[in-house]
């Protein structure tokens, strides 16, 4: 069998590992690779390659900022951070039409600012959200759409684990990424307001008013967003100042959201267990998600399936941006069927090589990748998102919660369409990054 072949052989096995089993992401990964390089190089080269990959993998100083974020995330979580931040959201937009449903997509992006997980913000602003809107008679369509979409910011607005990992996989700064991706997720978050805004003015009974707030109680609700200035401004702005390594700037966020929560008393002795509990299984998760990719990317390598694929594209006659725009085609379908970490794990070691061919910049390329992929997030059948906001709402059907995430859909592909023909909306800021 051709090496070619080959390749695209063990992708079709994953695929159906993927979708046709309960073998969790890394394992099938591995599985894949480990096969395939023994098939190429041999059983003893394959054994050899697995030892190796595995103390570069579980040994590697850049893999702890991982962990770092993720305990950021889950001590704001556990200490009560998106209740503060929705409640001060909701008395600044409570009163306008659609109000709620703005408070809840600017709650999530300021919860995605310190968190940096879809999942995990779906999964808390489901809890806050959702009853405040079924208590104003918002559609459910809106309500679950708005939590659902808003909760994707996560994965885009800084810091983002799928950003760290690309940038880990890549070798590409994970500062600049982190900058790059910070207007086009504010950019996102504002395309869904002006989504929820035409929604409501086309359907005003879907998003009642709620009594307006006065200038008093606005004014108490601003402390309820000041951890989140402060744990973003000090890890956003340590990277931008050099004061601070992506790794540091996870330590110092972590112990800034420990020392906020602790001097508040928001943060029990438990809750604290469970935070660090949490992010352990999380961390181990996506450890072992890289393992499997990397054992995946070195089977792929020795077909030289990357090199021939950046090879045909560079004969092509077509115009970069054509190809780029095929390029996120494939993510857009592929976020539907497969988890997005996964499938950007994949395909990074075949298409970084192509965008690198075509002349595109990594750090764009990384951006407009991951929001691409986000998409998936919320699209079916594999709308993780979806269903978590589904589960927390099960008075709601099925198909109205993917009517309400489809009216949020125009948001993405104008995100998409807007840094494919305007680039320097993700690498204008970077260029200040020392």
């Amino acid at each position: 069998m051709e090496l070619g072949t080959m390749a695209l052989t063990g992708i079709a096995v994953l695929l159906a590992l993927f979708l046709f089993t309960r073998l969790p992401v890394g394992f099938a990964m591995g599985m894949v690779g480990f096969t395939g390089f023994a098939a190429v190089l041999g059983p003893k080269a394959a054994l050899g390659m697995l030892g190796t990959e595995v103390w570069n993998v579980f040994s590697s100083y850049g893999l702890t900022v991982i962990p770092l974020f993720i305990l950021m995330g889950q001590i704001c979580f556990y200490s009560g951070v998106n209740e503060r931040l929705y409640t001060t959201a909701y008395a600044w937009m409570g009163h306008i039409r659609g109000g709620l449903a703005m408070a809840t997509v600017l709650a999530c992006a300021g919860f995605a600012a310190i968190c940096g997980s879809n999942t995990a913000t779906a999964a808390t602003m489901s809890t806050v959200a959702l009853p405040q809107m079924r208590k104003y008679k918002y559609s459910p369509v809106l309500a679950t759409g708005a939590v659902a979409a808003g909760s994707t910011l996560g994965v885009v607005i800084p810091p983002s684990v799928v950003l760290l990992i690309i940038g880990l996989q890549t070798g590409t700064s994970i500062a600049r990424l982190f900058w790059a991706s910070l207007l086009p997720g504010l950019l996102l978050a504002v395309l869904f307001l002006l989504v929820v805004a035409v929604a409501c003015r086309l359907r005003p009974q879907w998003g009642p008013t709620a009594p307006r707030a006065g200038l008093g109680q606005r004014l108490r609700a601003l402390p309820g967003a000041l951890e989140m200035l402060v744990l973003f401004g000090l890890v956003m702005g340590g990277l931008f100042a050099g004061f601070f390594t992506p790794t540091e700037a996870g330590a110092a966020g972590a112990a800034a959201a420990l020392l906020l929560s602790a001097g508040t008393r928001r943060l029990s002795p438990r809750d604290f267990f469970r935070a660090v509990t949490d992010t352990i299984k999380v961390s181990s998760m996506i450890m072992v998600i890289i393992l499997g990719a990397v054992i995946l990317g070195r089977f792929l390598a020795v077909t030289r399936l990357p090199y021939e694929a950046a090879a045909f594209v560079s004969s092509l006659q077509a115009p970069p941006v054509l190809v780029m725009l095929v390029i996120c085609a494939i993510y857009a379908l592929g976020g539907m069927l497969m988890d997005a970490l996964a499938l950007l794990l994949v395909t990074l070691p075949i298409f970084h090589p192509v965008a690198l061919t075509l002349g595109f910049d990594p750090v764009w390329f990384g951006v407009v990748i991951t929001v691409v992929t986000t998409m998936g997030a919320i699209t079916p059948p594999v709308g993780v998102n979806t269903f978590i906001v589904a589960s927390m709402a099960p008075e709601v059907p099925m198909p109205k919660v993917f009517l309400g995430v489809s009216l949020f859909m125009s948001a993405y592909l104008v995100c998409v369409l807007l840094l494919l023909f305007f680039p320097d909306l993700a690498l204008w800021l970077p260029r200040f990054v020392n």
